[in-house]
């Protein structure tokens, strides 16, 4: 989809349909809400002291658009960006001087086009305003953009949730049906019969005491509303019926797994961290998050250059020419048990190298 002057749009159609998705399907919320809480952090790494214990500051208080704080604010909201919509940018706001990095911020991608540069290995990164034509910014050095697995010659990458608009359309079809059929259960609605006998009067009078079997059994009703609690009293052949007493429900725990089910595996979070109760065996369940230890690295690797090019700019406007490396934080506390345990298992196996080596030795 191009706008006015060629320049391709972040933000289509599509990208407003993986708002609505998160915002009717918990699941797909909480999942991605789960892999940004299970990227983790991390921490800069330099050569120079000095130039090490600036960036630590720099990573712990340096500001995030207006109510945030730290690089992990702004590397949360990045990543959900980039999930959501397979494409992330954030600029680097310099303090007046141009001696330091004021703060960063995460840009909305529906003000940012792209254009094509005569590099076939960069863009030309466009904005528009107030509804304007969009136009190069102003310094491109200090705009990070990210695509999440972009196609054979496109720029703007691709959603993680890009498959799923049609399952997500038949789960929530499944589930407003139940919402209607549990509306209708819980609302009883009554059919009451009148059947005349065969006297003469009964059959002269019958529509005058249907009239008044229906407004008695009216004002039965409507007082329970009221919190009174009236007997309905009738004389003759009355037939009281819940309408649909007889219907049974339609069993929904088999297409709504089979979808749920597709929703994970495209999304790569165990379902134990969703909350879906599933039979999992222990070794399943180490498989899952081996699996999911995966995912985040692959994150991990497209979030690090971008924090190398922040943190890079920020040594080279404090004066340090130093590199910079990022060294993530472990996933979660079982990969410190798993990583000690393999610890220990090489020194024993040292330990017994070195022990058969002495025994024959001659």
């Amino acid at each position: 989809m191009l706008a006015w002057n060629g320049a391709l749009p972040l933000y289509t159609r599509d990208c407003a349909l993986y708002d609505t998705l998160r915002q009717t399907v918990p699941v797909i919320d909480a999942a991605i809400d789960k892999i940004g809480r299970l990227t983790g952090g991390c921490e800069p790494k330099s050569t120079n002291s000095a130039a090490q214990k600036e960036l630590e500051t720099f990573f712990e208080t340096v500001k995030v658009g207006a109510m945030s704080q730290g690089i992990d604010s702004f590397l949360r909201c990045y990543l959900d960006s980039l999930l959501t919509y397979g494409s992330a940018v954030g600029e680097i706001v310099l303090t007046p001087d141009a001696s330091s990095i004021a703060g960063l911020y995460n840009v909305p991608i529906k003000n940012i086009y792209f254009k094509k540069s005569e590099n076939p290995f960069g863009v030309v990164i466009c904005a528009a305003k107030n509804g304007m034509d969009p136009q190069p910014i102003p310094y491109p050095q200090l705009v990070v953009y990210s695509a999440l697995n972009p196609k054979a010659g496109q720029v703007c990458g691709t959603s993680i949730l890009e498959c799923l608009p049609f399952v997500s359309d038949v789960l929530t079809k499944i589930y407003h049906s139940i919402g209607q059929n549990f509306e209708r259960i819980a609302n009883l609605r009554y059919a009451v019969t009148y059947k005349p006998s065969s006297s003469s009067l009964d059959r002269a009078y019958a529509k005058d005491i249907a009239g008044n079997i229906a407004r008695e059994w009216a004002d039965a009703m409507n007082s329970v509303k009221s919190g009174q609690i009236k007997d309905f009293v009738a004389v003759g052949d009355v037939d009281i019926k819940v309408i649909g007493a007889d219907n049974q429900m339609i069993d929904t725990e088999v297409p709504v797994r089979q979808m749920l089910e597709q929703i994970v595996a495209k999304l790569g979070v165990p379902p134990f961290l969703l909350g879906l109760n599933w039979s999992t065996t222990e070794r399943m369940s180490a498989q899952q998050a081996d699996i999911l230890t995966s995912e985040l690295d692959s994150y991990r690797r497209l979030l690090t250059p971008v924090l190398i090019k922040i943190c890079t700019l920020y040594l080279r406007l404090r004066g340090y020419t130093s590199d910079v490396a990022i060294q993530w934080d472990n996933v979660n506390l079982q990969d410190e048990v798993e990583l000690a345990n393999a610890r220990l298992i090489n020194i024993q196996a040292d330990q017994l190298e070195s022990q058969i080596k002495e025994e024959t030795r001659p």
